[in-house]
């Protein structure tokens, strides 16, 4: 009996992973400053981008389960959210957009005690209106399956194999964009700050917009 309930446990894990990286691989704010970040920082602004959207998860869990998951996917939350993470995501692309400085070195010693990445990982999920619906909805529904199946283990399963393709995913794309840096040119650079701010501020646009519609 212990042993079937691990298997479910695992294969509920591995079904949190696929669900995970099929919402991860979707272009998004949180895609966009791990690039960002990756060419000036390298291949640690991955997971420190990914660590600070753990935070905000881990804020949002409790407050799920403490009687707050009705609250989150409400109209006026979703509105608030949408505008205010709108104008957030506005002012990020802005500033990306401005950033029209060459490729610097890493240093490894000095990138892993900034924790920028951290924190745009954080506002990123925080600004992202559909981040609480998601949790609203999806979210809520694979805790509770997990409780039903294996009570806290079960919950543990979820959110161990959701945080592993946000990880496995962000990682592989700061990587592979770390690497290519070492042989970008400064007009190589700025085009792509370009591209990745205005893609954030067109994203913000969007938020604000369809906020209006809810209210």
């Amino acid at each position: 009996m212990i042993v079937i309930h691990v298997i479910e446990v695992i294969l509920f894990a591995a079904t949190s992973f696929a669900v995970g990286l099929s919402g991860a691989v979707v272009p998004g704010p949180m895609l966009t400053v791990t690039i960002s970040d990756s060419m000036k920082k390298g291949f640690i602004a991955g997971p420190m981008v990914v660590s600070g959207h753990i935070i905000a998860e881990i804020i949002l869990i409790i407050l799920i389960f403490a009687g707050l998951g009705w609250l989150i996917g409400s109209p006026r939350a979703s509105f608030i959210i949408g505008t205010l993470g709108g104008i957030m995501l506005i002012l990020m692309g802005y500033n990306i957009t401005r950033s029209s400085q060459p490729v610097p070195e890493v240093s490894e010693d000095e990138e892993v005690t900034r924790y920028g990445p951290m924190l745009k990982g954080f506002m990123t999920s925080v600004s992202n209106p559909y981040f609480f619906i998601w949790w609203a909805t999806v979210g809520c529904a694979f805790m509770y399956k997990g409780l039903e199946l294996a009570g806290a283990v079960g919950v543990l399963g979820f959110i161990l194999g959701h945080w592993a393709s946000d990880l496995g995913w962000f990682s592989t794309v700061s990587f592979l964009t770390s690497r290519g840096s070492g042989i970008m040119n400064e007009k190589h650079y700025k085009r792509i700050m370009i591209i990745c701010g205005a893609f954030l501020i067109i994203l913000g646009c969007y938020f604000i917009l369809n906020a209006q519609k809810i209210i």
